[in-house]
């Protein structure tokens, strides 16, 4: 199989796997009430980034091979390192629905009997599903052998980003105090040891 063809089942297969962690979480957290909620036009406008950039435009890509004017050549190599960082994503992404469990939410929410969560990859970073997301979005450069549908995840999980983490913040902020003050000063946002 051609690196490229490679490349574009990989990401196909890790889009499966990133869904199938997530399905059971989903039906789940359907259960636990919401206490409050942040919900956005901000919040939705992310969200819709995230998934034009990581999901439907990529997808469009594999699936039409449009557009291929942008199109470069693809390597071995970069194959094998989107490879990498694509399991890591969803090894992140797993532990973080794990740790999280009835708390986990698609959006901004307190449920019932809410807590804090500092254990697993929360004890390195405050953010950690966003951290594979840009893990994710990182992969598709090098699995996918075109300009626009590789860089599309990373544009959309920065539009994800940037509208959502202070929010989140003082969502937590409001609902935590001091507890989370004390855990943002002993953790990065979403980059161990530098972010």
């Amino acid at each position: 199989m051609a690196a490229p063809s490679l490349g574009e089942a990989i990401w196909v297969i890790g889009i499966v796997a990133w869904y199938v962690i997530r399905y059971p979480f989903e039906r789940r957290a359907r259960r636990v009430r919401i206490v409050t909620g942040y919900r956005s036009r901000s919040d939705i406008v992310g969200l819709a980034s995230a998934l034009f950039g990581l999901a439907i435009l990529p997808a469009f890509y594999v699936v039409t091979g449009m557009p291929a004017a942008a199109d470069h050549p693809a390597s071995a190599w970069a194959v094998a390192l989107g490879t990498i960082i694509f399991c890591s994503a969803l090894w992140v992404f797993r532990r973080s629905h794990k740790e999280l469990g009835r708390n986990w939410s698609i959006t901004l929410e307190i449920r019932e009997r809410h807590e804090l969560i500092c254990a697993g990859p929360y004890a390195l970073v405050r953010h950690p599903m966003y951290t594979s997301f840009l893990l994710m979005g990182l992969a598709q450069v090098f699995l996918l052998a075109n300009w626009i549908a590789g860089i599309s995840g990373l544009i959309g999980f920065a539009v994800l980003f940037l509208l959502r983490v202070d929010k989140e913040e003082r969502m937590m902020l409001e609902n935590f105090g001091p507890q989370y003050r004390a855990y943002m000063e002993k953790t990065k946002r979403i980059v161990p040891y530098l972010y």
